[in-house]
């Protein structure tokens, strides 16, 4: 899936309410690279989602590094939320994704008002994991 943050804005604003948004982020999330269930482990697993969610981030080559991110969850809605993040930050420098606002664009596409209180905990728990892998990088 190659999209970028303006067309999923557009996107959304063509869907003329939220149950058809809501039908498009679940869409999304069945166009995620698919995860190898080798790489759904503890270890994996993102803490404060309600739903389960796995992630794992490698080094994509080249030069400068660019961080490559795959995900899952056991949720439709959830593995939506996760392709947006990807349209974010997935194969990013590090530096490009610690200065992304990622609660910006969550406000900007609405997101912030029609996902409930816990699956926004879960939202911000997978872009602080995120952050975290990017910062690692960096601190090399």
């Amino acid at each position: 899936m190659t999209m970028t943050l303006d067309e999923l804005s557009e996107t959304f604003e063509l869907l003329d309410d939220w149950e058809e948004r809501y039908a498009f982020i679940i869409d999304l999330g069945r166009k995620l690279e698919p995860m190898p269930d080798a790489d759904k482990t503890e270890a994996n697993k993102v803490p404060g989602c309600m739903s389960q969610v796995w992630m794992t981030a490698r080094e994509a080559d080249g030069n400068p590094v660019r961080l490559h991110f795959c995900a899952d969850s056991d949720a439709h809605i959830v593995k939506g939320l996760i392709a947006i993040l990807l349209v974010l930050f997935n194969d990013r420098t590090p530096e490009e994704i610690l200065a992304a606002d990622a609660q910006g664009e969550m406000k900007r596409l609405g997101l912030d008002q029609h996902i409930s209180p816990n699956r926004r905990n879960g939202f911000l728990s997978m872009i602080e994991r995120i952050k975290a892998e990017a910062a690692r990088i960096v601190s090399v």
